[in-house]
């Protein structure tokens, strides 16, 4: 299925239209894409039983914990490099007094 049908689809619900093949068609059509009627058909017919807003919500859900998770991994590489500076200084530290003690 073309994403242009899906966005035809939402652009009629978010005007309060009725999303059917003739709109979803008339929408395609405005905006110069490609009419194919059996997918058309077959998002009319998938869409039937689907509550658009709440599907719309639970994207919206799962797009704004992504950010959250990529931060974390981006603190957790900050705390891991800085472990592995301390780590280092402490090694030179070691190597340092073993030259001193040799």
């Amino acid at each position: 299925m073309k994403m242009e049908m899906v966005y035809a689809a939402l652009l009629l619900h978010s005007l309060g239209k009725k999303v059917d093949e003739a709109g979803v068609k008339k929408v395609l059509e405005a905006a110069g894409a490609k009419v194919e009627a059996a997918q058309i058909k077959a998002l009319v017919s998938s869409l039937k039983d689907v509550n658009i807003d709440e599907a719309i919500k639970q994207t919206s859900v799962v797009q704004a914990a992504a950010p959250a998770a990529a931060e974390e991994k981006k603190v957790e590489k900050e705390e891991k490099k800085e472990e592995e500076k301390a780590e280092k200084k402490a090694e030179e530290a070691a190597a340092g007094l073993g030259a001193l003690f040799g």
